[in-house]
C-alpha cells in the first residue's frame, strides 16, 4: 500500500481501525516493532476466518479493503486471500506500519505464469523487511523475515526458498492445502490482482466456484472444510469427518467458523449437488 492507490477504498477509517481492533480483540496500543506486527497478525487470524463462499455460491466480492471491512468486521462473515490480507494490510498502515501489497501466486511451480495474480500477500518494513502472510488459511500465523531458511510455527515445518527469474517460494507444511506460494519483495500489480480474483470469483475453472472452501486457525492448527469434508489438523496430526446435513453445516459455520452465513440450507444444497455431479 505504500504504493498503491490513493483514494478511500483503499484505505481504512480511523472509525474502521477501531472497530477491527474490537472485533480482534486489541484494546490497548501496537507498538511499531515486530511484537507489535505478530501480535495483531496473530490476533486477525485468531478472529477471522478463511472462506471462498462468495465464489461458491456466486454471490458479488470486491477486492477492496474497504469492502473487506464492511463484509468482516459489519457483517462477521469471513475472507479469502485479497479480502483477508488487504483488510491486515489497510489496517497495519492505519496503525503506522509500511506495508506494500505483494501479486503473488499459489502453486507457481506446477501451473506456472497461469497463477500469477491468484495471491494476495504482504511485505512490511521494519528494521528489516517481514513476510506478513493472513491469506492461506492454513499456513503462517506469524510474521517471518524475508529471508531464506526453515521456518517452524506450532510444530509446523515452513521453508522460504529462492525460486526462479526472483520469485521467492514460501514452502508450505506437509498438510497445507496450497503447497507453495510465489512472491517477489517488489512486485505489485493491483491490476492483475484485480483480474485474477474475477476469474476466480466467476469462471466455472476456478477452484473456488467448484468446491467449498472454508479455513480457521487455531492455537495449535487449523479447521478446513471442503464441500462435506471437515479437517482438524494439528502437528500431531489429522482427524477427519463427514458433514452429515444442512442443520450439521449451519452449527459448524456458527460454532466452528463463527461466521454469519445467510441461508445455511443453499449452501449445502450447492455441496450435495456438486457430490452428485449437477
Amino acid at each position: 500500500m505504500a504504493d498503491g492507490p490513493d483514494h478511500d477504498e483503499w484505505r481504512v477509517s480511523p472509525e474502521q481501525l477501531e472497530a477491527y481492533l474490537v472485533r480482534i480483540g486489541i484494546d490497548d496500543p501496537v507498538p511499531l516493532d515486530i511484537e507489535g506486527l505478530a501480535r495483531v497478525q496473530r490476533a486477525h487470524l485468531l478472529a477471522f476466518t478463511w472462506e471462498a463462499l462468495d465464489a461458491f455460491m456466486g454471490w458479488p466480492g470486491s477486492i477492496t479493503p474497504a469492502a473487506a471491512h464492511r463484509k468482516m468486521v459489519d457483517d462477521r462473515r469471513g475472507g479469502w486471500c485479497y479480502e483477508m490480507n488487504g483488510l491486515l494490510g489497510a489496517a497495519l498502515q492505519a496503525l503506522g506500519f509500511r506495508v506494500d501489497r505483494l501479486c503473488a501466486c499459489v502453486d507457481r511451480e506446477n501451473r506456472g505464469d497461469a497463477a500469477l495474480g491468484n495471491h494476495l500477500t504482504l511485505r512490511v518494513d521494519l528494521e528489516r523487511p517481514y513476510l506478513a502472510e493472513a491469506g492461506l488459511g492454513d499456513a503462517l500465523i506469524a510474521p517471518v523475515p524475508l529471508d531464506h531458511g526453515p521456518i517452524s510455527q506450532r510444530g509446523f515445518s515452513f521453508a522460504l526458498e529462492p525460486a526462479d527469474q526472483g520469485w521467492v517460494r514460501l514452502r508450505n507444511h506437509a498438510h497445507g492445502i496450497a503447497p507453495s506460494v510465489d512472491f517477489k519483495p517488489d512486485h505489485a500489480d493491483e491490476a492483475r490482482l484485480l483480474a485474477t480474483q474475477e476469474w476466480l470469483l466467476r469462471d466455472e475453472r476456478s477452484p473456488f466456484t467448484g468446491a467449498l472452501a472454508v479455513f480457521r486457525h487455531t492455537a495449535d492448527g487449523y479447521v478446513g472444510l471442503q464441500n462435506d469434508r471437515l479437517r482438524t489438523v494439528s502437528a500431531a496430526g489429522v482427524i477427519e469427518t463427514r458433514v452429515t446435513g444442512a442443520d450439521h453445516l449451519a452449527a459448524l459455520f456458527a460454532d466452528v467458523f463463527a461466521i454469519d452465513v445467510p441461508e445455511p440450507g443453499k449452501v449445502w444444497d450447492r455441496v450435495a449437488a456438486r457430490s452428485r455431479g449437477v
